[in-house]
């Protein structure tokens, strides 16, 4: 099912942007460790984001 891949895909892109926020914030306190920590998180979530809206598109073509 189309839908299922499409919101597994959405959760995975708002867990990178939070992530991605959390990162930014650690490191305009100069917090680097932690800003790394997050922007390695963050990454990853980018990485499930993609593999999971490629499979939605894909399955999105093939259903009508």
């Amino acid at each position: 099912m189309a839908k299922q891949e499409h919101t597994e895909a959405a959760e995975h892109h708002e867990r990178a942007a939070k992530s991605h926020r959390t990162a930014a914030e650690h490191h305009g306190k100069g917090d680097h460790e932690t800003a790394r920590k997050h922007s390695t998180e963050a990454q990853g979530h980018s990485s499930k984001a993609h593999e999971s809206t490629s499979k939605a598109h894909t399955k999105s073509g093939l259903q009508k």
